[in-house]
């Protein structure tokens, strides 16, 4: 895999952290892939702190996935640079077409470990390249979740897939997380994508920067509830609570929702 892919190992170890530790989320699958590749990480990609981070991300776009899906029960569900997550299995399809798309050699991976099924599709295929979509049947809603996929884009391919995304949907609702430009800045440095590799990454600090079409900022969310860090203890969720959750984390991370209608 070329180095951005080999970014997928960081959340896969979080969520399969967390999950053995009981915290956050229920992911037997990344804990038994985990367990079976023996992927190996160090330095800050390993960190229990990151690990809870990318745990309780994975939850709250789980959640909020949920939601839109039980609002909208008709809609395709999308996830791009799914990577080697199983939020299909944690969520669940609900008779929705669920969609998992990210790099060939990605996509080669995950078929050893997830089954196509009536309701669950994998697709391979750069998400820069946009003939992907014609593989998704045509509905007249989408649900999209780009988990850790934006700072790997730039602002103009953002665009040309929302664009795109916006011609063969009539409404779409969209979760997306993104780097600011000072942590895209910083990460050059001092991130643990660096350790896989990666030092080219992306920020926003204007979430209308996505914007296009009737695609449409709607909203932003809190990266890190309280409902999540009251799930650790002492020490661990005071150094957590300050810094993953506090004002410094925001001048780094932002999670954005954004709707066409």
């Amino acid at each position: 895999m070329n180095s951005v892919n080999k970014t997928l190992y960081i959340p896969l170890y979080g969520k399969a952290y967390v999950s053995k530790k009981g915290l956050f989320l229920d992911d037997k699958k990344a804990e038994e892939i985990w367990e079976a590749e023996g992927f190996s990480l160090s330095g800050k990609s390993k960190s229990k702190y990151l690990a809870y981070y990318m745990g309780i991300r994975s939850a709250v776009f789980d959640e909020w996935l949920k939601i839109q899906m039980e609002g909208a029960p008709d809609a395709a569900v999308i996830h791009i640079g799914c990577g080697m997550d199983s939020r299909n299995i944690r969520v669940g399809t609900k008779n929705h077409k669920w969609y998992d798309v990210d790099f060939f050699e990605v996509i080669e991976e995950r078929k050893r470990y997830f089954v196509e099924t009536d309701d669950y599709q994998m697709i391979a295929s750069d998400v820069r390249d946009c003939k992907w979509l014609s593989a998704i049947e045509k509905k007249n809603s989408a649900i999209v979740v780009m988990e850790g996929v934006s700072m790997y884009l730039s602002v103009e391919e953002i665009k040309n897939l929302v664009e795109s995304l916006c011609s063969h949907f009539e409404n779409i609702m969209m979760l997306v997380d993104t780097y600011t430009s000072f942590a895209a800045k910083m990460s050059k440095r001092r991130n643990p994508i660096n350790d896989v590799g990666v030092t080219q990454v992306y920020g926003i600090d204007n979430p209308q920067a996505y914007q296009t079409g009737k695609l449409t900022f709607e909203k932003e969310h809190t990266m890190i509830p309280k409902i999540y860090i009251d799930e650790l203890k002492g020490l661990e969720r005071f150094i957590f609570a300050h810094l993953y959750a506090g004002s410094f984390s925001k001048k780094m991370y932002r999670l954005f929702e954004y709707k066409k209608k």
